[in-house]
């Protein structure tokens, strides 16, 4: 069975834990940049971005779907290289994959992510 490992964290330690997660042969990923709210808001921005002015936190979220055995390690990667200590360090959320289909060539099943 498979996951979908969301964490929400911090932009600037996005390349630390990308590169840490490669490193443990996790290649495939996708990064978004966002912004939202939550219980911290970041003292250095308390006035929101121009595109969104009632958000407070610029957030990176990265997605990558993993064997239900790989879970544990992708998380423990991400809060090793994903954290400062401070509140707002960010959040994972793990959701199950009903169905993986490679629009190239219609193939399923977790081969398709290798």
């Amino acid at each position: 069975m498979m996951k979908l490992v969301k964490a929400y964290i911090r932009p600037m330690l996005l390349e630390d834990v990308y590169t840490a997660l490669r490193k443990e042969g996790h290649c495939c990923m996708t990064v978004f940049e966002g912004e939202g709210t939550g219980r911290f808001s970041d003292p250095n921005d308390q006035h929101g971005s121009l595109n969104f002015p009632a958000m407070h936190t610029h957030v990176a979220k990265i997605e990558i779907a993993v064997e239900s055995d790989d879970v544990a390690t992708v998380i423990d990667i991400i809060k090793k290289h994903g954290k400062t200590g401070h509140k707002g360090d960010g959040i994972v959320f793990v959701c199950p994959i009903e169905r993986v289909t490679r629009i190239r060539d219609g193939k399923e099943g977790a081969t398709v992510l290798n």
